[in-house]
């Protein structure tokens, strides 16, 4: 069974890697599936002294499960079996650390397909991802603009 992290950021660009996914479980099935989302933390540190943990934890959670929600969707109206994560960190290091922590064989994430320039100066997360990955990365790009 082929075990497949998708990297949800709630973007078109990631329902296209779901779709891709949905076509990989309905023809080839044994296709174990993660979903990701990563927040990168965007609090310094000195507002976690006046701000309780739980309430940036809820904060967390809540945005993280507003970007899954579109790609949860999918994946329930396409009748496939998945698992969804919530992360907070640097998204492309948390992205390839859950992908080694779960065992996965390979990456699928969308990207917004700006080319190496752009996507260079950017800070591309898919690029970066590459770079880091220990296992194939699939990019695949939406065919709509956001």
């Amino acid at each position: 069974m082929q075990k497949l992290l998708v990297p949800i950021d709630g973007s078109d660009y990631s329902d296209a890697a779901v779709r891709e996914v949905i076509k990989r479980a309905q023809t080839a099935g044994g296709i174990e599936l993660h979903l990701l989302n990563v927040q990168p933390r965007i609090f310094a540190e000195e507002t976690l002294v006046y701000m309780p943990a739980d309430r940036i934890d809820t904060y967390y959670y809540d945005q993280g499960s507003k970007a899954l929600a579109s790609a949860e969707r999918l994946l329930k109206e396409a009748g496939v079996a998945f698992t969804s994560h919530r992360a907070v960190g640097p998204v492309a290091e948390t992205i390839v650390e859950k992908a080694r922590d779960l065992g996965c064989d390979g990456i699928v994430m969308g990207t917004q397909g700006r080319g190496k320039i752009l996507g260079t100066l950017l800070g591309s997360v898919s690029l970066k991802v590459l770079q880091l990955s220990e296992v194939p990365v699939t990019l695949l790009r939406s065919d709509r603009r956001a």
